[in-house]
């Protein structure tokens, strides 16, 4: 399957709802932990917004994990 930009956003907004329902929160409490409007969040989530390397660092922190897991990178391709 080809990594156009689109799929690469979605798989990120996937990711993201995944690892931020296991941490129990809603949208609106991890939106404020990381200092970003629920709506951003939401937008993320769903595909339809991109997020700046700013705000996926931002993100990535807040759930405790390196930047390449939210897109999808787990082991090896992580140094």
């Amino acid at each position: 399957m080809k990594q156009t930009p689109e799929v690469v956003i979605k798989n990120l907004g996937k990711r993201l709802r995944e690892l931020r329902q296991e941490t129990g929160l809603s949208q609106e409490a991890f939106a404020d932990n990381v200092g970003l409007d629920r709506t951003y969040i939401s937008g993320i989530e769903r595909g339809v917004l991109n997020p700046s390397t700013r705000n996926v660092a931002r993100i990535a922190a807040e759930l405790g994990v390196h930047v390449a897991v939210l897109f999808g990178c787990a082991g090896r391709c992580v140094k």
